[in-house]
């Protein structure tokens, strides 16, 4: 299942050049990268970070990630994965801009559900 990540592009640009993407301040913070499902992705960008600019969406098959992801439970009770090791950037399947809408939301690609 692949699972998403946005990330404010210039920490991710770091992220390339260092190989691995340790996380964003929230991230560092609670001590695990929040990541998304398809179907979480668009209130995940909705909630916390709306109207921001310049950000990516970071694809990753969950299943490549092993047992340092966990399904935890966040939002209305609803599982989140976790990763509790730095993220590879050699894991990401793709990196694609997310670009903001007139009415600030961002716009997701077609196949993120």
């Amino acid at each position: 299942m692949l699972i998403y990540k946005i990330v404010p592009a210039p920490l991710w640009r770091a992220a390339d050049a260092a190989g691995e993407f340790r996380g964003a301040p929230v991230d560092l913070a609670d001590g695990y990268i929040h990541f998304s499902t398809g179907a979480q992705a668009r209130e995940t960008a909705a909630k916390h970070f709306r109207g921001q600019q310049d950000l990516l969406l970071v694809a990753v098959e969950g299943d490549d990630l092993g047992p340092a992801l966990k399904w935890e439970p966040s939002r209305g009770g609803a599982l989140f994965p976790h990763l509790y090791a730095p993220l590879p950037v050699s894991a990401a399947r793709s990196v694609v801009p997310l670009p903001l809408g007139p009415d600030d939301s961002h716009l997701f690609p077609e196949d993120v559900a």
